[in-house]
């Protein structure tokens, strides 16, 4: 059963009429808003019933286009597919309440267990399928996971438990959406049931819905509650209203290379698309050549990517062969973009508006987002991630004395609404340190608001190294490295990198004795976890420097390094 600390008092409900403050602010408050205007949000509704509330409109429109096969799916078709998944997995014994896990890179199958499972009130924790078997199960065992849907090609990982008491085939369900080994199922036992046996359930806004990992601020990865309140609210404040921030169009073309397992796609393109009627482009993985081709062919209006995705498009020279005059609209995020890069972007689709949204998977995700994508755009700057989202309070906090601060000084980023997740799952202590009593969820970055209402992130109190957009807890690291024989105490940190904008890279005190060498403690790693956490360096010091209060100096240790040459991450 999904537990948190009381939402009642750590998420209080904001009217609208409490948000509507003056941008002159006082000395006393220094809360920021947007600049514009707050709407009705229907978050009394269920994520599902939202998202396909305007379903009659465009019944025939395209809504999932298939990169890799070219299959596609109209709206009413996708609703439909939906509504049988829900039967079928309410036939496979799931509940309300419930925890169905995604393991799962980008297609149509995503969409429809996300969507099925809303509809019977279960949830869905989004699992990377690139993870190691034991990162996996760490999550599956936290979620307590009743029925995996999956590729084949991942399923032995998933008779890898690591635990003897839970068994495959018995304690949990596996679907394939390919053809199933042994002691799976075929994912038509899901979508060809039969839609009217699905469950009638009463689903109240504050029921969660899904379920991302997260590291947080700090330390090992946390189930994020997010409700269907949440996502409604933060779909609500980036495509509602007469102004959307952003305007997404029924002719539009959406693409979705980033994975849906990040809140990122998930959110802000499959359920801001959904809402608006556009036609979503799913691409499994990302590869130049075929990214090109797919926004040739399919006429890709809207790109949310990510800075190495940016860096690609902006300096591969395979993209002068190819028309990407359709684009209209690029989103970055996920992590923080460079004015260079930008505007070597902007040289190769001058017709497009670029900016940028700043997000984080406890917030809903998105704090901030550009008013140069809304219906009736307002200018913002470069290097900046726009004005904080609609229907929400954001503030800049003093990291020291927890005072809020005016414009133009940089402090921790904080933000208020109805869109921040419920809590972290069975995690009472991390909730309360995330969430304060005022309801003011800390987001663990340094940034500032200026005088035009421009948030700019500049830094980062908490200790997440971001590798091409993904995170890297350094905690989970250190906790691998310590349990080496040979090394008696570690340290992992950022080092900038041109291509990934950070490596993960590690100081490494060996045991008195031991003779390590880095491509041990390198491949001692690399067997325990996903790509993106791999060390990219190996540092052999005799000491770790540490506060008195035995806290890793990580500041110190990285002013030691220099940036890595970008071959380091080919």
């Amino acid at each position: 059963m999904l537990s948190v600390a009381s939402v009642e008092t750590q998420n209080p409900e904001l009217s609208n009429s409490s948000l509507v403050l003056p941008h002159n602010q006082t000395p006393e408050t220094h809360v920021f808003v947007s600049k514009l205007p707050t709407i009705p949000i229907s978050n009394h509704l269920p994520l599902h019933t939202y998202c396909f509330q305007n379903l009659s409109q465009y019944p025939d429109r395209t809504c999932l286009l298939v990169g890799n096969t070219g299959k596609s799916y109209s709206f009413a078709e996708t609703h439909l597919i939906c509504r049988r998944v829900a039967a079928g997995l309410s036939n496979l014994g799931i509940r309300k309440g419930d925890v169905v896990m995604a393991l799962l890179q980008n297609c149509a199958e995503f969409v429809f267990t996300f969507m099925g499972a809303s509809m019977i009130g279960a949830i869905t924790t989004t699992a990377n399928p690139f993870c190691t078997a034991k990162e996996i199960f760490k999550q599956f065992n936290a979620s307590k996971s009743k029925l995996i849907v999956t590729q084949s090609q991942y399923v032995d990982k998933l008779r890898e438990t690591g635990d003897d008491s839970v068994v495959f085939g018995e304690d949990f369900s596996v679907v394939t959406i390919d053809n199933p080994p042994d002691g799976c199922l075929h994912f038509s036992v899901l979508s060809e049931a039969n839609e009217k046996d699905a469950p009638a359930v009463e689903i109240d806004p504050n029921d969660a819905v899904a379920l991302p990992f997260s590291s947080g601020t700090t330390g090992l990865p946390k189930g994020v509650i997010l409700t269907h309140k949440s996502l409604i609210t933060s779909v609500a404040q980036q495509v509602d209203g007469e102004n959307p921030n952003l305007y997404l169009k029924p002719d539009d073309v959406v693409l979705c290379v980033l994975p849906l397992f990040h809140i990122y796609s998930l959110n802000s393109v499959l359920l801001c698309s959904l809402r608006a009627g556009a036609g979503v482009l799913l691409m499994q993985k990302f590869e130049i050549g075929s990214l090109l081709e797919l926004i040739q062919r399919h006429r890709v209006s809207v790109a949310a990517v990510v800075p190495p995705l940016v860096l690609a498009l902006a300096k591969n020279p395979m993209v002068d062969n190819f028309d990407l005059s359709s684009i209209r609209m690029v989103l970055s995020g996920a992590a923080p973009l460079g004015k260079e890069l930008e505007a070597a972007l902007l040289s190769r689709v001058p017709q497009a508006v670029f900016g940028q949204g700043y997000g984080m998977t406890e917030a809903g995700p998105v704090l901030s987002m550009s008013p140069s994508f809304a219906k009736h755009p307002l200018p913002t700057k470069s290097g900046s991630c726009g004005n904080v989202v609609r229907n929400a309070e954001l503030k800049v906090v003093d990291p020291e004395t927890g005072c809020s601060l005016p414009r133009n000084h940089p402090g921790e980023i904080c933000i208020r609404g109805p869109q921040i997740m419920k809590g972290y799952l069975n995690d009472d202590e991390a909730t309360a340190r995330t969430i304060d009593v005022d309801g003011w969820l800390h987001t663990g970055d340094i940034g500032y608001v200026d005088d035009e209402d421009d948030v700019f992130i500049v830094d980062r109190v908490k200790e997440l190294i971001k590798f091409k957009g993904f995170q890297v807890p350094p905690a989970e690291l250190e906790a691998l490295l310590i349990s080496h024989p040979n090394i008696a105490d570690a340290a992992v940190v950022p080092q900038k990198d041109e291509d990934a904008g950070e490596v993960p890279v590690a100081f490494v005190v060996p045991s008195n004795g031991s003779e390590l060498t880095e491509d041990v403690v390198k491949t001692f790693i690399s067997k325990q976890v996903v790509f993106y956490k791999r060390l990219h360096k190996v540092y052999f010091v005799h000491a770790i420097p540490k506060s008195p209060a035995g806290k890793i100096l990580r500041k110190d240790l990285r002013a030691k390094l220099a940036p890595l040459p970008s071959s380091t991450t080919s």
